[in-house]
């Protein structure tokens, strides 16, 4: 058999010099990487193999990724599995269960009131009513918890629960079957008209439905001949970068920034305004304090920037940074920071903070008290390097949250040490569940207006 002799070219020899080259880059950095890796898998196996006690694996890795996570910022955190349908929930806009209100009083769930249209009010279920026991068990005195009553009365959609009942007027207890479903929960509070011209929306989140809500919340007010809006934005911890956008998008002319992302690689995206909004006419007045956050501050920071309505209230929380949210195969999931936002300005509003568990960032409630900042504008510092101005010539500052343009003091009333005392033992919230409950029929005679001007605590109600 003949010898064939394989001749290269130069061109030839040189491409496959490259690729090998090449090649070897990405194998050593692949071999790296799994190094890294089999470290990590390396250690676990030996403490299952020769740790002096026994270990829980799954638990060793969701601590290690928990603090992985940790050391990283003060948004970027890990869920377990076990944690991730209520994590998600108040975000989604839904649940599936029976659809009451409800509140623990007495050692005994109290419907608040059943949500209306929902599987509870369908079968007769009433304010006021106690739950005393749950598919035949009693539940009245047995020191349960919020999270318990969610564990008996939520479930999947097309499930039966039967619950007893005990109704004011009933001697015997009343049995309700409830087919539970698709319960909405809504992140409009409030709207009513403060006056005959003023309006007033309460969100406490910005979740999926929330722009929907806002917008038949604010079309309702405008009918009633709203001519200015509140929009009170107190403790809304934030929430999705889409609701506040569109919230934004109805107050502002067309084509204005409303906010900007940022990543690490210094890659912008720009939102604007693209059409006259349904409030783009409407004076509005947006209400924040020490617990309006992210998303909150994302819709106050937007029509500050562009000269749209006045903010009063306190300094915000300062959360400019954006989690994205990755889902693992065994049910748990992780929030990474993959951004930051910025106000039309420029302003970068999230307050300084350092790696791993920032113990400062943690106590900011507490420093802003102490250092007089809840009571008084002049105690907060600002640094002149982090002023911007505004289309219309108006000084905001960046780096820690949204100042006001008005400032309101916090209500120090509550401070007084009988009230304090009664907040501590829940006393004000049973009292108030009580009354309603011995007052229903008069309470829902009257409108709320003849209610604040007519209702008075007398010495019997003090002393309960």
């Amino acid at each position: 058999m003949l010898n064939k002799k394989s001749h290269f070219s130069p061109i030839v020899f040189a491409l496959i010099l490259i690729l090998g080259i090449y090649l070897g880059k990405s194998l050593n950095f692949n071999t790296f990487q799994q190094n890294e890796f089999n470290k990590f898998n390396l250690v676990l196996s030996q403490l299952e193999e020769a740790y002096v006690d026994s270990i829980d694996r799954e638990e060793l890795i969701e601590k290690a990724v928990t603090n992985l996570l940790e050391e990283l910022d003060p948004h970027s955190y890990y869920i377990k599995a076990k944690d991730l349908s209520a994590v998600n929930e108040p975000m989604e806009g839904s649940f599936d269960g029976i659809g009451v209100e409800f509140n623990l009083l007495d050692d005994t769930i109290l419907v608040v009131a059943p949500i209306s249209g929902g599987p509870s009010h369908s079968v007769g279920i009433l304010s006021g009513d106690k739950i005393l026991s749950v598919n035949g068990d009693t539940i009245a005195g047995t020191g349960l918890e919020n999270e318990d009553v969610f564990k008996l009365l939520r479930g999947k959609r097309g499930t039966k629960v039967n619950v007893g009942i005990l109704r004011k007027g009933q001697e015997e207890l009343l049995d309700f079957e409830i087919t539970r479903d698709k319960i909405p929960i809504y992140s409009v509070d409030v709207s009513y008209m403060i006056t005959e011209e003023m309006g007033y929306i309460k969100i406490n989140r910005f979740a999926a439905n929330t722009y929907e809500e806002f917008i038949e919340a604010a079309q309702k007010l405008l009918d009633k001949g709203m001519q200015e809006l509140v929009l009170d934005l107190r403790n809304n911890p934030g929430g999705y970068l889409g609701a506040a956008i569109n919230i934004s998008n109805e107050f502002l002319e067309d084509d204005l920034l409303i906010v900007y992302t940022q990543d690490r690689s210094g890659s912008k995206e720009e939102y604007f305004s693209n059409r006259k909004g349904l409030l783009i006419n409407t004076p509005v007045t947006v209400i924040i304090d020490e617990g309006s956050a992210s998303a909150s501050e994302i819709v106050a920071g937007a029509l500050q920037d562009n000269d749209k309505g006045t903010i009063v209230g306190r300094r915000s929380f300062g959360k400019g940074l954006v989690q994205e949210q990755f889902e693992h195969p065994d049910g748990s999931a992780y929030r990474i920071t993959t951004q930051r936002y910025y106000t039309p300005t420029g302003r970068c509003i999230q307050r300084p903070y350092a790696k791993g568990q920032d113990e400062n960032y943690a106590s900011d409630l507490l420093q802003r008290i102490n250092t007089g900042e809840l009571l008084s504008r002049d105690s907060i510092e600002f640094n002149d390097s982090l002023k911007f101005v505004t289309p219309q010539g108006k000084i905001v500052y960046g780096g820690g949250g949204i100042m006001p343009d008005i400032f309101i003091p916090l209500d120090t009333n509550s401070y007084h040490s009988s009230i304090s005392e009664a907040i501590r033992k829940d006393l004000i919230r049973q009292f108030a569940f009580n009354y309603t409950n011995q007052h229903r029929e008069e309470l829902e005679s009257q409108n709320l207006f003849n209610f604040i001007a007519l209702f008075e605590i007398n010495t019997n109600d003090y002393n309960q």
